[in-house]
């Protein structure tokens, strides 16, 4: 399952990008894909040809996930 996550890096913009699972407490950086702009432009200190990044979690105020899959299965209830 893939997440959508917005990486909050110290100093620097927020950076969304996607990750393939939840890093566990013992990872030492954070390996993400497709690492872009909330607006969807490139990141700055980024080559275009970057397919992967690994932030270190020195470098990381917090991040913020989002499931990429299973919104479907959210229940609403509308009364008309």
């Amino acid at each position: 399952m893939s997440y959508s996550v917005l990486i909050h890096i110290l100093n620097e913009e927020p950076v969304l990008a996607e990750i393939d699972e939840i890093p566990s407490p013992s990872d030492q950086v954070l390996m993400v894909t497709s690492a872009r702009r909330r607006d969807g432009g490139e990141v700055s200190y980024l080559l275009p040809e970057a397919s992967s990044v690994l932030y270190p979690w020195s470098r990381i105020h917090c991040v913020e996930v989002f499931s990429g899959e299973g919104e479907d299965d959210i229940a609403s209830f509308v009364r008309e």
